[in-house]
């Protein structure tokens, strides 16, 4: 009589799937039968979008058409997702899950934030202000784009910022070019080499510097476990520039041999181990750069190598006292700002540089005293106990 009944509906065979309820007929009938008595009528109801986006773990998993692979990844371990559809991807598939295998479909949901644009609006292609990333690729570079994506930390918006790009530039090439550095004043020691006569004793300096590296190693490791991978890079990057700008300098005369062969393999052998950990660090935020710098060097792919354990780098540290890197660095700028100051080269002599700073202090600058002279070329290096660190330099004649 025309009356819908819904009590009976036309379930089409598997094989006929997929269909459109409003155009396709059900088996047995035509299409002047449509919304007439005797005949049928479409389900007017509209498919939720999220059908099939439920299901993106079991699709992904191979479900019903690979059970070998569906059984070893599925529950799977980490669902990456923006936090505006919490309520219907994530829900949906939790609730899908639950239903079709009574179980959760990960362990994990990292909630990401969305990309904002310089106006701090939403990037979206309804909106038209979606930037094209070819373009920054092409001027930045891959590791630098990917710098910047990874310093917005989980759940937080990130706003699309090219000076964060440039600085991720600027990182890469850094890096390319400090190995090259390390790799020529270290030629091509292994980080687990001896030196010339046997096992290599590590300097105070040298010891200080990788006390610090494998405190590092034990931050990112802790971060990437959280899943906080944006504070894993932010501390990699600050203890590299410092590695940089401090230990280098410090490190660069007696690697080259100015206090004889023991010596030099100790740096060597520092330079190295540093070298080989703080590339593994940064390989999964500049994968580029860090592969390029490994081939030159290692056998392999820097991204097959094991992820560094702070237990190694600290075995090599040994007794290190941080204060001896750390006051050795502070006198070596205090030495620069006065060359600065006094518009002379990094390179003019010092006759004498008189170093005011509390006796712990004191004591572990004693430790590194050869290399705080080298790298600030000091004729004297003058110590004597105060309340805090202040430095005076004598400039050479003529400089």
């Amino acid at each position: 009589d025309g009356t819908v009944d819904y009590d009976h509906p036309l379930v089409p065979a598997e094989d006929d799937l997929p269909l459109d309820p409003s155009t396709d007929m059900p088996a047995g009938y035509t299409a002047d039968q449509r919304d007439r008595p005797g005949g049928f009528t479409g389900d007017a109801d509209v498919m939720d979008t999220w059908a099939t986006s439920s299901l993106t773990p079991q699709i992904a998993g191979g479900w019903e058409d690979d059970t070998d692979l569906f059984g070893r990844v599925f529950p799977m371990d980490l669902r990456p997702q923006a936090h505006e559809i919490i309520r219907t991807w994530l829900f949906s598939t939790v609730v899908r899950s639950h239903f079709e295998h009574n179980c959760l479909p990960w362990a994990n949901a990292a909630i990401s934030g969305w990309v904002l644009d310089p106006e701090r609006k939403k990037m979206s292609k309804s909106k038209g202000n979606v930037i094209t990333p070819l373009g920054l690729l092409e001027q930045y570079g891959a590791d630098a784009v990917r710098y910047w994506a990874a310093s917005g930390r989980p759940g937080v918006d990130t706003a699309f910022d090219e000076g964060q790009m440039r600085v991720g530039r600027r990182l890469a090439i850094k890096l390319l070019n400090a190995s090259r550095f390390v790799l020529t004043l270290a030629g091509d020691t292994a980080p687990e080499g001896g030196g010339p006569n046997g096992p290599v004793e590590l300097t105070a300096l040298d010891r200080a510097m990788l006390g610090r590296l494998a405190n590092l190693v034990e931050e990112a490791t802790t971060a990437f476990s959280g899943y906080d991978y944006a504070r894993a890079l932010e501390r990699t990057e600050g203890l590299f520039w410092e590695f940089c700008d401090d230990y280098l300098e410090l490190v660069k005369s007696r690697a080259y041999g100015s206090q004889g062969e023991e010596a030099a393999a100790s740096a060597h052998h520092a330079l190295t181990l540093a070298l080989s950990t703080l590339l593994r660090l940064f390989a999964p935020f500049l994968p580029f750069v860090t592969e390029e710098v490994w081939s030159w060097w290692q056998e392999g792919s820097v991204h097959r190598a094991p992820w560094p354990r702070a237990a190694e780098v600290r075995e090599a540290a040994g007794d290190a006292d941080p204060l001896v890197l750390e006051a050795a660095a502070a006198v070596l700028g205090e030495v620069r700002k006065s060359k600065t100051a006094a518009r002379a080269s990094m390179r003019a002599e010092v006759d004498r540089a008189v170093v005011v700073d509390a006796a712990p202090r004191l004591a572990a600058l004693a430790q590194a005293a050869a290399d705080v002279r080298e790298a600030g070329r000091i004729a004297a290096l003058d110590v004597r106990p105060g309340d805090a660190l202040s430095v005076t330099v004598e400039l050479a004649a003529g400089n």
